[in-house]
């Protein structure tokens, strides 16, 4: 679950670098679209690396669900009895990481058909033409209800998740721990702002 969490969070933030290009009008973003599908040319064929990350995430997203539903079958196993007591011990990340994993889950299945494969775009979808495409799906209200919910599922998600990896791949100390929260929620404040800005800017017409 740690390794297949960081892989998803360096596409974030390769992914967040990207999606700011917006900000610099039709051309830059365009032209980096185009250019995922032609880097690695000509010795590799268009779009074999895009295709090859694809398959990584795809991996990591899969490895991330199945680690998550078996480590909560352990649980349950291992506390087949509810606690007599119950006090709210952990943080408000922490408690709805499971929620936030289904709902992150139905996003990216919903982002990929309206970004990805145009499928439920609510405008005229070109491949290679992000700009026009992002404003399109920002104009609708459900779009950025959508985006938005899921967003802070992220931010939340990345909050408890890089805290967590850390321990597990045994880089947590006594003396590191707040150093690594403090990285934590610096990353999920700084990714959520910044994917928050896109459909912001889109609203208010910053982006048009």
């Amino acid at each position: 679950m740690a390794v297949s969490g960081l892989i998803m969070l360096g596409y974030l933030v390769a992914h967040l670098f990207g999606n700011l290009k917006i900000f610099f009008g039709p051309e830059e973003i365009n032209e980096y679209a185009h250019w995922l599908r032609v880097v690695g040319a000509p010795f590799f064929h268009r779009e074999w690396i895009l295709w090859a990350a694809r398959v990584l995430l795809l991996a990591a997203v899969v490895a991330h669900g199945v680690s998550a539903y078996q480590l909560s079958r352990r649980d349950l196993k291992a506390r087949p009895t509810g606690y007599a007591h119950r006090r709210k011990r952990a943080s408000y990340a922490t408690r709805t990481m499971r929620w936030g994993g289904i709902i992150l889950a139905l996003f990216i299945v919903w982002h990929i058909l309206d970004l990805t494969t145009g499928t439920v775009h609510s405008g005229g979808f070109e491949a290679e033409k992000p700009y026009q495409n992002i404003i399109d799906t920002f104009s609708t209200w459900y779009g950025n209800v959508i985006y938005l919910v899921a967003m802070l599922a992220v931010g939340l998600h990345i909050r408890h998740g890089f805290w967590s990896a850390a321990q597990t791949l045994g880089v947590g100390s006594a003396r590191r721990d707040r150093i690594l929260k403090i990285i934590a929620n610096g990353l999920a404040l700084v990714l959520t702002a910044g994917f928050v800005s896109i459909p912001v800017a889109v609203m208010t017409g910053l982006v048009s």
